[in-house]
């Protein structure tokens, strides 16, 4: 009986991320069409900080216990699943288009703050602290309070930009009747799709967790594979929804912001908190984010969008990955 509670539950959590992610896309876009902003602002600023509320409560929490170890995988596994999984997806789907600022601003960004959280994360590493490098439970580095500072530095910067050069370039209104549309209601969308995103998405991770336990699934390979992705279905619906009613700048600036804001403001925070204990395990997977990062990159500049074929060369890739770490 209790398998069917949480098969009903599962499947209550998925129609709410779904659901939810389509009142937060119209919220969003209409948003962006009363103020005039790019809808790939939109995705960079209030889509992706939305999709990602869940990483930042999970981590601050647990900065504030003192255990937040867990906030490096945490944002390395979400980031490198954007980036392989949710473009990926929304790619084999519908080829998705890219907007020049992403390629040539916000992209190259989110590859320097890659850079240099993977620079904080391997200060013992690099002045030859750490005696043997093969051992994946080793200390690697610290990411101290200092660094945490620098990164929500960064993060503030970076948002001020972005809100100044939205500004600065309006969106001319292609029909006048879309004014029409109360921001109010538009806030209401936001807020309650937001609600839903949230919710759909714990109710899908708990109860995942409990039949795949149920099923006989060990902790860790439940921690691997059903737990992490899981924490990323908010952007993984969201720029779906966002791609299937054409809004394709939120979908593909939803997954450049979330990962900026994954590794200046989330991890800046923790280690503010309480400073984070790298193992040379996540610094390992920080390298291959800073690979999945380049390889992602380097599909923008083949075309004006990232195709089909490229798409499902990315899914393969985070497959690859997935089973790589299991066997890790």
């Amino acid at each position: 009986m209790q398998i069917y509670i949480h098969l009903l539950l599962l499947i209550v959590g998925f129609l709410a991320l779904i659901k939810g992610a389509d009142f937060f896309v119209d919220g969003s876009a209409g948003i962006a069409r009363t103020f005039r902003v790019p809808g790939v602002i939109i995705g960079l600023t209030i889509v992706a900080m939305g999709t990602s509320a869940p990483e930042l409560a999970v981590s601050v929490s647990a900065g504030l216990s003192g255990s937040n170890a867990i906030a490096v995988s945490n944002v390395v596994g979400s980031n490198i699943f954007n980036l392989l999984m949710v473009l990926g997806v929304c790619a084999v789907m519908k080829p998705l288009p890219v907007d020049e600022g992403i390629k040539k601003r916000d992209y190259p960004i989110s590859l320097i703050a890659t850079f240099f959280v993977a620079v904080f994360c391997a200060n013992l590493l690099f002045v030859g602290k750490v005696k043997d490098m093969t051992n994946m439970d080793a200390q690697a580095g610290t990411l101290g309070r200092v660094n945490g500072i620098l990164l929500i530095i960064g993060f503030v910067c970076y948002m001020i930009y972005t809100i100044r050069l939205a500004k600065k370039n309006p969106v001319e209104q292609d029909n006048e009747d879309e004014k029409t549309v109360p921001i109010w209601k538009n806030i209401l969308c936001i807020v309650v799709g937001l609600a839903a995103i949230v919710i759909g998405g714990q109710l899908v991770v708990n109860h995942a967790r409990e039949l795949a336990l149920a099923w006989g699934m060990s902790e860790t390979l439940v921690g691997l594979t059903i737990v992490a992705i899981g924490t990323s279905l908010p952007e993984l619906v969201t720029s779906i929804v966002a791609s299937v009613k054409g809004e394709n700048g939120m979908a593909i600036g939803n997954v450049v912001g979330s990962n900026i804001f994954n590794l200046l403001l989330i991890l800046g925070v923790s280690s503010s908190l309480h400073p984070i204990t790298i193992s040379m395990a996540s610094f390992l997977d920080m390298g291959m984010l800073l690979a999945v990062s380049l390889i992602t990159y380097a599909f923008l500049f083949t075309g004006k969008k990232i195709n089909r074929v490229e798409g499902a060369i990315m899914v393969c890739m985070y497959i690859g990955y997935t089973a790589f770490a299991i066997v890790r």
